[in-house]
């Protein structure tokens, strides 16, 4: 909680936390994306997990701002929607955040050049979020320079496609975060190298078929780390990939090293939660790193 007052707020709000979100008001909103996840929640209905998602427009007014990307299949359909009178109008001026080109963007009447080249982090949904992240910032009224600046020096969060370390000519790379199918979709199109997967833990009513051609593509081999793994044997053992089934991070790093090739990289991108196994996503990061540095 906010003790002091301060010019501007920056709030991550989750979809539990929109559920009760009634009096609050975003003066500039940022959707992404609306991918599923916790399904479990919303009674296994995407439609419901989708309404919660947008209720972060609901109370803002004409002058404020709703930041997101156009090309996700569900935000510009919702917001057509609402145009359309079938749910509640959206009151805010949209910028949207264009796919293609990522040094280019539009915002308002003027192009601004962005240096998203040379912005350190992986992964093509990364130059997405600094687009993003310079909209929301030039709205709040932030020098340009200096949003530049700090798009080319940001070193990355932890746990987000998070470099530990090479290793025998292995990278391994601490995706903790990605407790939904969807993280670890767009963590697998930014590997450009052959990638061990460790994939697992408590299961969130996920639908691994999504992703199950790109990990054909991409992946020498899957090591499994939950306290249950049948739901990933029935998943994924019929793409025909080395397969190792653990049930602890030592033994699951052990798998990796084993598994991995020079040149090859390790991916902890889980696609599930942490809480069968670790604490927390962070806990199940932090254990990786200690494992991956001590090999």
């Amino acid at each position: 909680m906010a003790q002091e007052d301060h010019d501007w707020y920056v709030l991550e709000i989750s979809s539990f936390q929109l559920d009760n979100m009634y009096d609050f008001r975003a003066d500039i909103a940022v959707l992404m994306n609306i991918t599923p996840d916790h399904l479990d929640r919303y009674d296994w209905t995407m439609q419901n997990y989708t309404d919660s998602k947008m209720r972060i427009i609901q109370n803002q007014r004409p002058n404020d701002f709703f930041i997101y990307w156009r090309e996700d299949e569900h935000i510009d359909q919702e917001l057509q929607k609402r145009r359309e009178g079938y749910a509640p109008q959206p009151t805010p001026s949209s910028k949207p955040v264009h796919e293609g080109n990522p040094t280019r963007c539009s915002f308002g009447d003027a192009d601004y050049e962005m240096l998203v080249l040379t912005f350190s982090q992986m992964g093509q949904h990364n130059k997405r979020n600094a687009m993003a992240a310079y909209y929301a910032t030039k709205l709040a009224g932030a020098d340009e320079m200096l949003i530049r600046q700090c798009l080319m020096d940001f070193p990355g969060v932890e746990h987000r496609l998070e470099r530990v370390e090479e290793k025998n000519g292995v990278l391994y790379i601490n995706d903790s975060k990605a407790t939904n199918v969807d993280a670890c979709n767009v963590a697998l199109l930014a590997m450009d190298r052959p990638t061990v997967l460790i994939v697992g833990g408590l299961d969130k009513g996920n639908d691994y078929a999504t992703i199950a051609p790109l990990v054909k593509q991409k992946c020498r081999g899957l090591v499994y780390l939950g306290a249950d793994n049948k739901k990933l044997h029935d998943s994924f053992d019929a793409l025909g990939l080395p397969v190792a089934d653990t049930a602890s991070m030592a033994d699951c790093v052990k798998a990796c090293a084993a598994m991995a090739q020079p040149g090859d990289a390790v991916l902890l991108s889980p696609c599930c939660a942490s809480f069968d196994l670790f604490k927390n996503m962070e806990d199940r990061g932090e254990q990786f790193k200690t494992l991956v540095r001590a090999l």
